[in-house]
């Protein structure tokens, strides 16, 4: 099977990639300024095929995708700087990326009968109230620039294809980038105290886990609508971002306070969030997948690996 990556610079691309490479499947790699995809199995570095495509060119991506001719696409190229998202001169830029770019997508994947996978975000939903979002819930009500394109992605997707996924994942951190667990270790090495929201409620993904599931399906025809963050430490437990970098920190072994204030007291950022980012999981298991670990085991095997 061949399968065409968009994003291979960002977390869960650069992971996918990996996840390909050990299944020995013939991954492409994407992404709009990359000279090339290094991956890694064990001490083996290889390099696999790529090329450099901005997905907001139509044509380039029509033409990129009928040369490949993949069995199968996972779309991981997004805007994700969610409060830049907010900024009069760059709202149509975010437009073109999440919802131009994914129907671009749509289009090519359709052109040559190729599975398409898109990833997806809890920001399509108003984030109201604390019960779980199911997968095929309808009632959309994204609350800032970034979940409203990530919407319109996913409208583009399901009205132009058949043979789709939509993955909606949350709280993401992997290797490849920026994350909110390198960024509050490195807050915390050079903090006594830090100050951290404990009313938003969710569960972490960890980009290396993910990949495993997100190849899973793909080699199915299980197509539809799915939630996929690790699993919550009892069931039904979810947490806040507080929860979340006080498990970091006791983890690493960093001594710092962790304070909870809620979002108001934090202070308001360009980009409203929600509150409630409780995903519920069970389609994954239904359907025959196999959910993804812990979120507090998926921390510890990071920081193992990240070495931070």
């Amino acid at each position: 099977m061949k399968i065409f990556v968009t994003g291979v610079n960002g977390q869960l691309g650069h992971d996918v990639m990996n996840e390909l490479h050990k299944r020995g499947y013939e991954g492409v790699g994407s992404d709009k300024a990359l000279s090339y995809c290094g991956v890694t199995d064990g001490s083996a570095v290889t390099q696999m095929p790529y090329v450099s495509l901005d997905i907001t060119d139509k044509e380039k991506v029509q033409k990129v995708i009928a040369d490949v001719k993949p069995d199968a696409i996972i779309h991981c190229a997004a805007w994700t700087a969610v409060d830049m998202a907010e900024d009069d001169d760059k709202v149509e830029l975010v437009r073109a990326v999440n919802a131009g770019g994914t129907q671009n997508m749509a289009d090519a994947a359709k052109a040559v009968d190729a599975k398409l996978l898109y990833l997806s975000t809890d920001y399509v939903f108003d984030g109201q109230g604390v019960v779980p979002w199911k997968p095929d819930d309808k009632n959309y009500k994204p609350l800032n620039v970034y979940g409203q394109t990530k919407l319109e992605g996913e409208l583009a997707v399901a009205s132009t294809l058949e043979k789709y996924f939509i993955v909606r994942i949350a709280w993401v951190f992997g290797l490849n980038g920026k994350n909110f667990i390198k960024t509050m270790i490195n807050v915390g090495k050079t903090h006594d105290t830090v100050r951290v929201v404990n009313d938003q409620i969710g569960t972490p993904t960890y980009t290396f886990d993910l990949a495993r599931l997100l190849v899973d399906m793909v080699e199915t025809e299980k197509y539809g609508y799915y939630h996929a963050t690790n699993a919550e430490a009892e069931p039904g437990e979810y947490i806040s971002w507080y929860d979340f970098c006080v498990e970091i920190y006791k983890q690493y072994g960093l001594k710092t306070n962790v304070i909870p204030v809620t979002t108001a007291e934090y202070g308001l950022s360009k980009a409203a969030r929600p509150f409630n980012s409780r995903l519920d999981k069970s389609k994954l298991v239904e359907t025959g997948f196999v959910s993804l670990p812990d979120w507090k085991d998926a921390v510890g095997r990071y920081l193992k690996e990240a070495r931070l």
